[in-house]
């Protein structure tokens, strides 16, 4: 897979698919890599140009000294789309990622046809929560956290049937590395954007878990009630609903792009 040096942070990344159908960018969540997508790439490949990033401090890409924020997250990929030169994409993010995508859709809306925000809210959690996890990880690492956080990403009726999706699920997260995970908590507790999602203004899908207790339907009801024309799907599934519930998942995805 690829690398690309942006502003002195090196960023992996990986560009499949038709050379020249319409570009989808994927913005993983906290804890994860790019592969957590490998579902809809290989669904959606045939159609779209594929292209996925591990975020700043995640998977290979670099880990640079904080503090990050919601916005530098945002503007990495601003460069990664200036660097392969991409005008204009499709753009899908669950959770850090929807963050992300709210960011991009207020104040670089010219840039993306169209965003997707899977299981995320405008603003997610507290920060005394944040600041707990954060102390944590720094004493012992993803592993400290890892169980407790995948209970949490899929139901107990899928962590029963599909062990092995699970068990992958968890290894991503064991192996996050330590420092770039406490970062992205921190640039997690430190958005709001209940009040600026008004200004969205890319059409918008918004997906949610049914039963997702990280960001539960209220909070997708919320964004697609705010920001001006949303879409707004559930699917039945906790956390990780691209993974959980893909059938679903890519149906959504697939129609809203092609609307």
């Amino acid at each position: 897979m690829p690398f690309a040096d942006l502003n002195g942070l090196r960023v992996h990344y990986s560009l499949s698919g038709a050379e020249n159908a319409p570009v989808l960018i994927f913005s993983n969540s906290l804890g994860t890599n790019f592969s957590m997508w490998n579902p809809q790439a290989a669904a959606l490949e045939k159609d779209f140009r594929i292209l996925r990033y591990d975020t700043r401090g995640h998977g290979q890409t670099a880990v640079p000294p904080g503090p990050y924020s919601i916005e530098q997250l945002s503007r990495d990929v601003l460069a990664l789309l200036d660097h392969l030169h991409l005008d204009r994409v499709n753009f899908c993010g669950l959770s850090m990622g929807g963050m992300i995508g709210m960011w991009l859709g207020i104040n670089a809306p010219q840039r993306f046809h169209r965003i997707v925000l899977c299981n995320t809210a405008a603003k997610i959690g507290t920060a005394e929560m944040w600041n707990a996890r954060i102390a944590t990880v720094r004493k012992g690492g993803t592993r400290s956290v890892a169980g407790a956080v995948v209970e949490r990403w899929f139901t107990p009726e899928f962590r029963a049937a599909s062990p092995a999706l699970v068990a992958t699920a968890l290894h991503m997260l064991e192996n996050s590395p330590t420092e770039g995970y406490a970062e992205c908590c921190a640039a997690i507790r430190d958005m709001d954007q209940r009040e600026t999602i008004k200004n969205v203004r890319v059409p918008t899908l918004v997906i949610a878990g049914s039963r997702d207790p990280v960001t539960p339907p209220a909070e997708g009801h919320f964004l697609a009630d705010h920001i001006p024309g949303a879409k707004y799907a559930e699917l039945p599934a906790a956390h990780l609903s691209n993974i959980e519930a893909t059938a679903q998942f890519n149906a959504e995805l697939t129609k809203f792009l092609n609307s």
